[in-house]
């Protein structure tokens, strides 16, 4: 998984809790903490904003479907397959 974190960027500690039983698990498995979390928080992040990016642009995108609905795909008389 891609992380947003540019190379040679600088990064900084941070303090997270985490369930006991679930952090055991990763240690036993040798899973980076950090660079799991660090995963989860970069897709965390996308989502988020991706959501607000749709909510931003629900009417545009409503209208657009509505205009196709009604009359088809624009240019759709040159599509030749």
């Amino acid at each position: 998984m891609k992380t947003t974190t540019a190379p040679g960027s600088a990064r900084k500690a941070t303090n997270v809790t985490l369930g006991e039983t679930l952090l055991a698990e990763a240690k036993a498995l040798n899973i980076n903490i950090s660079q799991a979390a660090e995963a989860g928080l970069a897709r965390a992040v996308a989502e988020r904003r991706r959501e607000l990016w749709l909510a931003e642009n629900r009417a545009a995108l409503d209208s657009s479907n509505a205009y196709v609905e009604a009359h088809g795909l624009p240019l759709a008389r040159y599509n030749g397959f």
